[in-house]
């Protein structure tokens, strides 16, 4: 019980550290095809890494597939299907390798080979699910990304002059308006006004 507390959290970062030094390794091998395949200016975007991932996936399973086909006289069909269960680590225990005519005991470059086929294709396994789990992500927080930037571009190019500050409403002009006998106090548009022409501030102090 221990050991499994200490030990699963230790494998699964191992194969996660292993799968994304895989992925920067197919990363690299795109960039270095694009580069000879002429174009100007390569780039790796995700959904070639995903491709790329899935076919890798793919290529794993098809060799343990053939492998495994041989060794223990599966089907082609039955090798593929273990091999998926074990990589994916499901693991229903109705396939199991190594158990016929004493595999363990009499065949050790079999077992060398089992062993290093299930950890390398538990890093690939790992690594495609971590790249398909970063596209959703991205592919998620894309509206917010692409509203946070029309947000901000309209912030930056809107002008001053668009926007408009409400001044406080001033008590005395409600005074005002319940004694119509005494002129409302003027308002901050008002003594704009009045300053950009003189002749309503003349109006004005006459009525005063």
């Amino acid at each position: 019980m221990f050991y499994a507390l200490l030990g699963i959290p230790l494998t699964l970062v191992t194969f996660q550290s292993l799968g994304e030094r895989l992925n920067a390794l197919v990363r690299c091998l795109l960039l270095a095809a694009k580069r000879c395949l002429g174009l100007r200016r390569p780039h790796v975007s995700a959904e070639n890494m995903v491709v790329a991932g899935l076919l890798l996936c793919a290529a794993t399973l098809a060799l343990g597939a053939a492998a495994f086909a041989h060794f223990e006289g599966w089907t082609f069909f039955h090798a593929y299907y273990y091999c998926f269960i074990t990589l994916t680590t499901i693991g229903f225990g109705d396939f199991v390798a190594l158990q016929r005519d004493e595999a363990l005991q009499k065949k050790p470059p079999y077992v060398a080979f089992s062993f290093l086929y299930i950890l390398l294709g538990l890093t690939v396994i790992g690594a495609f699910l971590n790249l398909v789990v970063l596209r959703f992500l991205a592919s998620a927080e894309a509206p917010e990304r692409a509203a946070l930037r029309r947000a901000s571009v309209f912030r930056r190019g809107a002008p001053e002059s668009r926007v408009r500050i409400p001044y406080p409403f001033h008590p005395l002009e409600t005074w005002a308006r319940d004694n119509p006998a005494f002129s409302p106090p003027l308002s901050p548009e008002a003594v704009h006004d009045c300053h950009s022409s003189p002749d309503r501030l003349r109006a004005r102090r006459k009525s005063i």
